[in-house]
């Protein structure tokens, strides 16, 4: 008898932990333990690997008069989910002399069914993205998880259908083929995406749009009912660039570690769009092992919360760290976990809750109407950097028989030749950024040049308007976000007065 061991690992939060099987056999009556923390799925899994091993034609440790002990380690860390089972059986088996295994820098994932077969598991591109950190340089998973493992690259990537399977390739009776890396642009999601030449009239939405999608700035449109501000919101997505290779594994990583991950890879910027009854946890994440909200899952994409002010007050005062930071920092008794969280915040409202504010045919008191507004605190008004007032639509351009609006694919080259701008300009003051609305006060001083008249118009309008610090280096990035459209690398007056155009002029 003897002791073996083999190497797992499972996800806190998003970052990866490696958790070491440990198996010791020793004589006497039967008895099967598994310990280290486990949930109930951890504690099940010797029923589980008993059957596995039984129907993969090795004989089952509850046929045996034996001692198992299978050890979690680190035994102070809570272990949860059944994606232990694959290295446990193997370990098992290497421990009784069935195989001879060395599991040195290998990392075996996956669940097994009671037929021996390796199922589908989740997080496991983020798990195996870290694994040649922690000097892994091959790992097994289950072949239903090949797609979304495909991304990875710096590791061997063995997919596996059943315990049979590895232990042929461990035993050298048939070797498995290494998994081929692919690049995320071979997976193309099948989205329908409204197309902005399809929505008449809206100009100035439009540009605040463009402006807000070349430099990742936060945007609240409001106006009346059916004016077209979740048209426009929906359109929005197809005005983006796809991600790149790096962004694309980090937001797939994401969405397969919180179990939303479909079959396809995800290339495009995510489109999250909750609805306003959502409760707290399910936007900025939560739950007794905390996982990643809408607002993680927006990462690299776009959260869009329509009906604004109709969300709980307590989910809308939690926005302000995230849209600050671009991180949501969650604590729980178990401990704390930050997830990303730099998404481009897209919300629309109504001026009031019946929607006709300054028009005869509005039912709302003053006193309604006040109320609905102060659900936007200042805070939160502050870290938007474009307000957008989505007007009542032109008849005369709905009716017309053609009416000629530049396309998303137009509008999406000049945000792409914007973002390529800025990641020049960034890089030549080593400064590691995607866009403007990321630069900090620092990085303002040190990379954004302005001329003196725009300089002193933004001096003047400041202390008008009576602007707070953020506010002020807002409007400097939004300036620099549209003379980079122009191809522009200085700001001058007019980009000021434009960006100036976009803050908030309506009032609690």
């Amino acid at each position: 008898m003897a002791i073996a061991k083999t190497y797992t690992a499972q996800l806190h939060g998003l970052e990866t932990e490696i958790i070491t099987v440990e198996v010791d056999i020793s004589n006497g009556l039967h008895a099967f333990s598994v310990v280290g923390m486990g949930d109930r799925s951890v504690t099940e899994a010797k029923d589980r690997i008993s059957a596995a091993i039984k129907n993969s034609n090795y004989t089952s440790p509850k046929q045996k008069n034996q001692k198992v002990v299978i050890s979690l380690a680190p035994a102070d860390i809570k272990k949860e989910g059944a994606n232990f089972d694959l290295a446990m059986a193997i370990a098992y088996l290497s421990a009784v002399d069935e195989i001879n295994f060395n599991p040195e820098h290998i990392l075996i994932l996956g669940e097994l069914s009671l037929e021996g077969e390796v199922g589908k598991i989740h997080g496991v591109l983020p798990m195996i993205c870290r694994a040649p950190k922690y000097g892994f340089t091959s790992v097994f998973i289950p072949e239903k998880n090949g797609k979304e493992a495909s991304l990875a690259r710096n590791i061997k990537i063995y997919p596996i259908n059943s315990l049979r399977e590895i232990i042929d390739h461990i035993t050298g009776a048939h070797k498995i083929e290494p998994l081929k890396h692919t690049l995320c642009d071979d997976y193309v999601h099948d989205i329908s995406l409204i197309d902005m030449k399809t929505i008449r009239g809206n100009e100035v939405a439009k540009r605040g749009l463009e402006i807000a999608a070349a430099g990742g700035h936060n945007v609240i449109m409001y106006g009346p009912p059916g004016t077209g501000k979740t048209m426009l919101a929906h359109s929005f997505a197809s005005i983006l660039p796809a991600l790149s290779y790096e962004h694309a594994v980090e937001v797939t990583g994401i969405h397969s570690a919180a179990r939303a991950l479909q079959d396809n890879l995800i290339y495009k910027p995510p489109f999250r769009a909750p609805h306003h009854t959502a409760s707290y946890p399910s936007i900025v994440g939560g739950g007794a092992f905390p996982k990643p909200g809408e607002i993680t899952l927006a990462h690299r994409g776009i959260l869009f919360i329509d009906e604004f002010p109709e969300f709980d007050r307590k989910v809308i005062e939690a926005l302000r760290q995230p849209l600050e930071n671009g991180t949501i920092t969650i604590s729980r008794a178990r401990g704390v976990i930050t997830f990303p969280a730099q998404c481009i915040f897209l919300a629309s409202m109504n001026p009031c809750p019946c929607g006709k504010n300054g028009t005869v045919h509005c039912t709302c008191s003053p006193h309604i109407v006040e109320n609905y507004r102060r659900k936007i605190s200042g805070p939160i008004a502050d870290r938007i950097d474009i307000w957008l007032n989505v007007e009542k639509v032109d008849y005369e351009k709905l009716a017309a028989k053609e009416h000629m609006c530049e396309s998303s694919e137009t509008i999406k080259k000049r945000v792409v030749a914007c973002r390529s701008l800025q990641i020049k300009r960034f890089k030549k003051y080593n400064i590691h950024k995607t866009y403007a609305s990321e630069l900090t006060a620092s990085d303002i001083e040190t990379c954004i040049t302005m001329e003196d008249s725009a300089r002193n118009a933004l001096a003047l309008s400041a202390e008008k308007f009576e602007l707070s610090g953020r506010a002020f280096h807002r409007i400097i990035k939004v300036a620099q976000t549209i003379a980079n459209l122009e191809e522009k690398e200085i700001i001058t007056k007019t980009h000021i007065l434009e960006a100036l155009q976009y803050r908030r002029k309506i009032t609690n």
